[in-house]
């Protein structure tokens, strides 16, 4: 049984896969949620000179509150209590944020979405999911966005 679920957010519809999955979990355990977002300031690249940087984390800061706003009103919809929390990552892998922030709230499961990218995507893009997988202390559920589940379902 788990108590403490986290779940990784990013505004994606992979995220949100992730989120709907956390929230059954959550039900059905009767367990906490956090939602976490990782505030990423070197992800997006920005042309030197064309914004302050101040201005820049702003919007990162906003974008990332909206996202964790959206994925608590989806909890709260379905009558699940959740919490939210946004950290910042300075250079760091948003994996590493995530082991960590499982790690201190203590999370006892991971509940995220992953895009499943394999050959040459995988190569450059990387997984933060295959990252948490592979350093994460507690069980990973990973939930994987399907474009023809969602085409059908509509």
């Amino acid at each position: 049984m788990y108590n403490k679920i986290l779940s990784p957010v990013d505004g994606s519809l992979t995220s949100d896969r992730g989120v709907a999955e956390a929230i059954s979990l959550a039900r059905d355990q009767q367990a906490r949620l956090r939602f976490l977002h990782v505030l990423d300031p070197y992800f997006a690249t920005v042309e030197p000179g064309s914004i302050n940087i101040a201005e820049w984390l702003e919007i990162l800061r906003r974008s990332g509150r909206e996202i964790l706003d959206k994925a608590k009103a989806t909890a709260d919809a379905a009558g699940i209590i959740a919490e939210t929390a946004m950290v910042e990552s300075m250079g760091g892998r948003v994996a590493e944020v995530i082991v960590r922030e499982a790690e201190a709230w203590p999370a006892e499961v991971i509940v995220m979405g992953t895009h499943g990218r394999r050959g040459v995507s995988h190569l450059f893009m990387g997984s933060d999911a295959e990252a948490v997988i592979r350093t994460s202390p507690v069980p990973v559920l990973l939930m994987r966005y399907n474009q023809a589940e969602a085409k059908a379902a509509v």
